[in-house]
């Protein structure tokens, strides 16, 4: 008999769109939890970018949920929801702030019909505050949080970072502050209401570049690659042979490793370079000299006689040597799949592990409200009578 997973007998209605929001539902599936994706009848945001070719980030965020399509716009719809709020335990959202509360679904009417269900929520901005009805997308979050003005060379213009970071964040951060709350509603049976700003989650990352501000300076300028808080060097990115490598030495016991792994031992004893205050105090010369001991060498055999020294290093891979990763596949992280609707794809699992338990199945996204009438009539009750009134009428 399987061993249940973490989160096994937990019932979420996921309401959720694009990247925010799904992920922490995803987690919270990985984890055992059985989670109903709400679609509006054309499908949520992503999904319809899914039918347009742009497939693994719907396929991935939403392996291991059933589709119920809803039409929240009408009356029959919302009563739906309200009966399912009514037997679940998490509700999450990532709708603008106002938008639950305008369907007569918000967090205090659903509490006060089922104490015991969580409401998560996340927006860019968070539900009070000034910013609380600015539209907030990944890109805006990066720019309003300071991302941008520390990302891209000195002398260029502000760059976002390449992965969608804001949104993951936000993301991860709401998986907690659900599973939290769940933690709490077992130890004293209250059922609270949660929020994440994707805003507030993007400033710890921060801290680093941040370190550097200085009462009546101007901010700090861009970095490029090199360590945010300028404190270590060397930290960059060096030319190879066939490539590049990023290197950061974060103690004397590295650089020493460093300079044996490349003949460069003599460098240990000049006074410019013996502490990371010196060397920081060098930058460009420090790099220009790494530079050169790595550039007639292929990343790969660089990358073996840092590792052999113990100096973290990584090849700059690309996103297809990603994907075909020997080590995460041999983990389990990621699978490569023959999916029902998108074909063959390789999909990641969550990067959580439970000690005894096996990387979760891949259970592939559905079509749009292919579980909906199972899921109706397992938690409702309906009969197949209603669920033919509610399909003829568009409401699921």
């Amino acid at each position: 008999m399987d061993t249940p997973r973490p989160l096994t007998g937990i019932t979420v209605l996921d309401l959720t769109q694009i990247y925010n929001g799904p992920y922490a539902t995803f987690l919270l599936a990985a984890g055992g939890a059985s989670v109903v994706k709400i679609e509006p009848p054309g499908g949520e945001h992503l999904r319809r970018r899914a039918e347009g070719g742009f497939v693994l980030p719907f396929a991935a965020l939403n392996a291991g949920k059933r589709s119920l399509r809803l039409d929240l716009k009408t009356e029959a719809g919302r009563d739906i929801l309200r009966r399912l709020a009514l037997g679940a335990d998490v509700l999450v959202e990532n709708f603008a702030p106002g938008v639950m509360d305008r369907l007569g679904l918000g967090a205090a009417a659903l509490q006060a019909a089922n104490p015991r269900l969580i409401c998560a929520a996340s927006s860019g901005y968070g539900s009070d505050g000034p910013y609380r009805d600015y539209p907030a997308m990944d890109l805006t979050v990066q720019a309003m949080a300071g991302f941008m003005s520390i990302t891209g060379e000195a002398d260029g213009p502000p760059l976002k970072t390449g992965p969608a970071v804001s949104d993951f964040l936000a993301g991860v951060h709401l998986y907690g502050a659900i599973v939290t709350a769940l933690l709490e509603r077992e130890r004293t049976g209250r059922a609270r209401s949660v929020e994440v700003a994707m805003l507030e989650a993007n400033v710890f990352p921060l801290l680093s570049a941040m370190s550097l501000l200085k009462p009546g300076d101007p901010p700090p300028a861009r970095v490029g690659n090199r360590h945010g808080g300028l404190s270590l060097s060397p930290c960059n990115v060096y030319p190879c042979a066939d490539g590049h490598i990023a290197i950061i030495v974060g103690n004397e016991g590295q650089w020493h490793g460093l300079l044996r792994a490349f003949g460069q031992q003599a460098v240990g004893e000049n006074p410019r370079f013996r502490t990371v205050r010196e060397r920081c105090a060098r930058m460009d010369l420090v790099d220009a000299m790494v530079g050169e001991w790595t550039a007639p060498h292929p990343k790969g055999r660089v990358f073996e006689m840092l590792l052999a020294e113990r100096v973290p290093a990584a090849p700059v891979r690309t996103l297809d040597e990603v994907a075909a990763d020997p080590h995460m596949l041999a983990r389990g992280a990621l699978e490569r799949v023959e999916h029902p609707l998108y074909g063959p794809i390789t999909v990641p699992h969550s990067p959580l592990r439970m000690g005894g338990l096996p990387v979760e199945a891949h259970v592939p996204t559905g079509a749009l409200g292919g579980d909906g009438r199972a899921v109706l009539a397992e938690l409702l009750g309906l009969d197949d009578a209603t669920l033919d009134a509610l399909a003829a009428a568009k409401v699921i």
